[in-house]
């Protein structure tokens, strides 16, 4: 390579666009490679990628008729009961079995039974006699394992069983036990190669079945005109009604057919079955397994398992899809979502695919690689993120509400000095006397104090879900509904005052308990609209609101101290508040201000009874009228209520010969 050309590879090598979409493709290469084959290979996840095939094997398999070439006679109960032994099946049955089916005129006949022991001997004979001499051809179960035949089983075995008859009835089973495959056959001692039991039964159709493990296709038996389904998915009659058939009936019935003989009994020589999945009508016996495995050799039937190549390619592309989503500027819980919904889409498309076109692709293993292609991604795309978060957390976490640390982390963009415009709910607090409390004891005390009184008022604002903005002296301002839509925000507001009211005259009382003369708390609650976002400079910025309703929120605080109250709220706020039982406490021009300001109190459980309030609102509304109606009903409230604040300034209101609820504020 030249030096220019060198030059040029190293400047793009150094270009960011091109280095993020060179890790991008190289991690979704790797991931798709690297989840196909831990898939295929785990145990864990292949067994998990298995059950979720077998459940769309189980439940969106078409119903479909059966297959009229294969014939089942089964060995069952009602045909075990009528001889004196279940095991060995009676070979006398078989022998008159036998050459009924032979008679009438079969393609070939499976006998799926192990004749592996001597039972009565003018019995075992004339089964011989007939195996021989039957003009169907014949396959018989054999086998040489060791588990299954000892030593001397075997030497029968072998002495009963014609070698050209020979076939091994096998059935694979995974780790789990479910069959999935045909098995294609073994080698005898002799080392000639014996063909399964379906590869020898489609032989015999001049089926040419490959040597290899084959799946077998599954089917669900069709229902009848009377909404009824077969047992299974292929014509099955008892041994015993064949033997009670006419000869006529059963050419209609088994002519030239392939006709399966074996056991249909409760608990015996039953197998799991990807069908298991949904129903225990999956677990079938032996010989209607190798009735499917031979319908799937007669028809050819193509694997409807997608194969590996095939499987890579997908887990590739969503290895790619999840790899975008891992290096977009997005907040987190969005670009999770979207992979969710993209997993559930594709896996939602296979379900489709194989109900309508008998394809089953690989689950696990695309999802695996869009997971950890997402995974890698993020992670290295989120080196500069995380130290952006850790410089929001450092330098804002001990001023501002931890909501407003997360809504900086998500959008950094709101550190902009631009502001937002929204409605909301505003907080202020104040202790009365605090200068002069301040000025007796000693400064070590007082920020003893000051800093457990905002610890605590602070911990219920955040309860709350309110922001802490600031502390100013002594006072407290939060805002509810920013920097996060909070829905009821003036409900959140006015339950926070009340709590903080009721903390606020507990520390208070703690504090002169141990000697220091502490004030109670005023709390103005209002809620309107205002500009909040970032205010200051470009080296200090203050997330704060700013407007006039702010400042009203604060003259309402104020207002406590003329009404003798802990908490004052405006009717503004009072309206969208649900659950809590105010009382009026009157119309006020603030300072400042041209309109008044409905000003209500909202009351403590138990602090009036309902009659109480109730006459208190009836003495409320007569304040303007010129009789003594109003005054009357507040002196008895008040002697009933001494403490109550908001009743003597009215009484005192009233003994001045003042009338009327409006009132006109001079100072903030």
């Amino acid at each position: 390579m030249n030096a220019p050309a060198k030059s040029r590879a190293r400047k793009l090598l150094r270009d960011k666009r091109f280095t993020s979409f060179l890790a991008l493709f190289v991690i979704s290469l790797l991931s798709a490679l690297v989840s196909v084959a831990v898939v295929d290979n785990f145990l864990v996840l292949k067994s998990a990628d298995n059950f979720a095939q077998d459940l769309e094997i189980a439940k969106e398999t078409p119903a479909t008729a059966g297959d009229d070439r294969i014939r089942v006679v089964a060995i069952d109960e009602a045909t075990l009961s009528k001889y004196p032994y279940r095991s060995p099946i009676d070979r006398g049955l078989l022998a008159d079995l036998v050459a009924r089916l032979d008679a009438a005129h079969p393609r070939s006949i499976g006998i799926d039974l192990l004749f592996d022991q001597k039972t009565q001997v003018e019995k075992d004979t004339a089964l011989e006699r007939e195996l021989r001499s039957a003009k169907s051809p014949l396959v018989i179960a054999y086998t040489e394992h060791p588990v299954d035949v000892t030593p001397d089983q075997l030497n029968y075995l072998r002495s009963y069983v014609p070698d050209l008859m020979r076939a091994t009835p096998d059935e694979p089973t995974d780790q789990y036990g479910t069959v999935r495959f045909i098995h294609p056959g073994m080698k005898e001692g002799s080392g000639r190669y014996l063909l399964s039991f379906e590869r020898a039964l489609a032989a015999t159709a001049h089926i040419q079945s490959p040597p290899y493990q084959v799946p077998i296709v599954w089917g669900v038996p069709a229902r009848d005109e009377n909404g009824i389904a077969p047992k299974y998915n292929y014509f099955e009659m008892s041994a015993l009604k064949v033997m009670e058939t006419s000869p006529l009936v059963l050419s209609a019935l088994f002519g030239n057919k392939i006709v399966l003989v074996g056991s249909d009994l409760s608990l015996v020589d039953l197998h799991r079955t990807p069908l298991t999945a949904v129903s225990t009508a999956g677990n079938m016996p032996g010989v209607i397994i190798h009735a499917y495995g031979l319908s799937t050799l007669l028809d050819g039937a193509k694997s409807p398992y997608a194969t590996w190549r095939i499987n890579f390619f997908i887990a590739f592309g969503l290895a790619l899809i999840g790899a975008v989503l891992g290096i977009l500027n997005f907040h987190l819980l969005p670009r999770l979502a979207a992979l969710v919904l993209i997993l559930a889409a594709y896996w939602v498309s296979c379900v489709y695919i194989f109900a309508w076109g008998g394809l089953l692709f690989g689950l696990l293993a695309p999802g695996v690689a869009m997971i950890a292609s997402f995974s890698a991604m993020d992670s290295l795309t989120g080196r500069d993120a995380r130290k952006q978060r850790q410089f929001i957390q450092g330098a804002f976490s001990r001023y501002v509400s931890p909501k407003v640390v997360e809504a900086l982390i998500a959008d950094p963009s709101r550190m902009s000095l631009e502001g937002e415009r929204r409605e909301m709910t505003y907080l202020f607090t104040d202790i009365a006397g605090f200068t002069t409390m301040s000025e007796k004891i000693d400064s070590k005390d007082l920020a003893r104090i000051l800093n457990a009184y905002f610890e605590g008022a602070t911990s219920i604002v955040q309860k709350h879900d309110g922001m802490m903005d600031k502390f100013i002296g002594d006072a407290v301002f939060a805002i509810f509904n920013a920097p996060i839509d909070l829905p009821g925000h003036a409900g959140h507001a006015v339950r926070c005052a009340m709590e903080i009211d009721e903390f606020c005259e507990k520390f208070r009382k703690e504090q002169i308990a141990a000697g220091i003369d502490m004030g109670h708390t005023r709390i103005g609650v209002h809620t309107g609209t205002a500009v909040i976002g970032n205010f200051g400079s470009s080296s200090r910025v203050n997330y704060t609101a700013h407007g006039d309703a702010v400042n009203t929120a604060a003259r309402l605080e104020g207002l406590n101290k003329e009404f003798g109250t802990h908490i004052c709220v405006s009717g503004s706020t009072k309206e969208q508040c649900e659950g809590i039982d105010f009382r009026p406490i009157g119309s006020v021009v603030l300072k400042g201000k041209a309109q008044s300001v409905e000003v209500w109190e909202p009351l403590h459980p138990g602090a009036m009874t309902p009659e109480q309030l109730e006459r208190y609102r009836e003495a409320f509304s007569r304040l303007h009228e010129p009789t003594g109606d109003a005054l009357d009903l507040l002196e008895s409230l008040s002697a009933e209520l001494p403490d109550d604040p908001c009743i003597r300034h009215h009484v005192r209101h009233l003994r001045k010969g003042l009338r009327g609820m409006d009132l006109v504020m001079t100072e903030k």
